[in-house]
């Protein structure tokens, strides 16, 4: 709580001039002991410990007027004043019916002493008016202070040298994460290179699988399998989906370049081939009507179009059976 509730007038005077400001109608009344209270707590004091050296004052009435001794130019011999005065208020009481409150106050200033050494520290006149009252001097005791330093074993001390740095033992659980984040690095290192190696492969024409010609031949020609295909909006699509088949079929069960040849061209070259006769003009003709319905806009009537797919499946079966049995007859000759 803010002292200045209270407190009409604080200040900071020396000792002297305290006396000549109480007047010969004061009072000196004696206060008790100050306290004397160390703020890193041990069994003795050490040399420069700080302690709080001050006194405490209980039933303070609101308006009080209090002067408190400057020690910022001396204290007691080898004891060294740190801080300013400093006050707190311990409790309040509040009063009843209008009368002023009263307050639990403490008063104090940090010391210190850097040598060793029994010391009486000054003792401490606290100088309090209310009102029109004469002031009267609050004297509190002097309090003696026992400095020690750490006793040195004289007989078998050494001096030793600065020590280094210490190391201390590296634990499992300081290396445990480490540990995990390696491994957790390393599964992800392997992850993008199989990754990365599967991608490759994919796309490597030496390790792709291929299936037979036959095969995707008759896989694209399934996909013509509706007959809402045969619509005239739709009979270009379903004639260049044929042929491009047949042409991809021709030039991996032949080795022709039927995807760069015109249909005279191609059939041509497969005169020259194991295909039926027979079968190779039907599939001409087919060619023939694809190229009028891609270029001149033919409309083939539905009848047609119906002996369309399963001619060109036809045409794949029979000379992929060719094929077959001319492998097993060159097989039965090696025998």
């Amino acid at each position: 709580m803010n002292i200045r509730r209270f407190v009409l007038t604080l200040a900071v005077i020396p000792l002297a001039a305290m006396m000549a400001a109480q007047g010969t109608e004061g009072r000196f009344i004696p206060a008790g002991k100050p306290f004397l209270r160390q703020l890193q707590q041990r069994d003795s004091v050490l040399i420069a410990d700080q302690l709080v050296y001050g006194c405490s004052l209980e039933g303070v009435e609101e308006g009080t007027s209090i002067m408190l001794p400057d020690f910022s130019e001396g204290f007691t011999d080898g004891v060294e004043v740190l801080t300013p005065w400093k006050i707190d208020t311990l409790k309040v009481h509040r009063g009843k019916k209008g009368a002023p409150s009263k307050y639990d106050i403490e008063a104090g200033v940090v010391i210190t002493s850097f040598d060793e050494g029994e010391y009486n520290l000054a003792p401490i006149a606290l100088l309090k008016a209310s009102g029109n009252a004469p002031a009267d001097t609050l004297m509190f005791d002097t309090v003696s202070l026992q400095v020690c330093t750490m006793p040195v074993d004289t007989a078998s001390f050494q001096p030793h040298d600065i020590k280094g740095q210490i190391r201390y033992p590296v634990t499992f659980g300081e290396v445990l994460p480490w540990i995990l984040a390696i491994h957790l690095l390393a599964l992800i290192g392997i992850a993008i290179y199989c990754i990365i190696k599967l991608y490759r492969r994919r796309n490597d024409p030496q390790l792709q699988h291929h299936d037979p010609a036959h095969i995707v031949a008759l896989r694209k020609l399934d996909k013509f399998r509706s007959d809402k295909m045969w619509a005239p909006e739709k009979q270009k699509l379903f004639y260049s989906g044929i042929t491009d088949a047949l042409r991809e079929y021709i030039s991996a069960r032949y080795g022709i370049g039927a995807m760069e040849m015109t249909t005279a061209e191609i059939f041509k070259e497969m005169k020259s081939t194991d295909a039926p006769s027979e079968l190779l003009d039907a599939v001409r003709e087919l060619f023939e009507t694809a190229d009028f319905v891609k270029f001149a806009k033919l409309v083939v009537p539905d009848q047609d179009n119906a002996k369309v797919l399963p001619l060109a499946v036809r045409f794949v079966t029979e000379t992929y059976q060719s094929e077959i049995e001319s492998e097993a007859e060159g097989d039965n000759k090696n025998r």
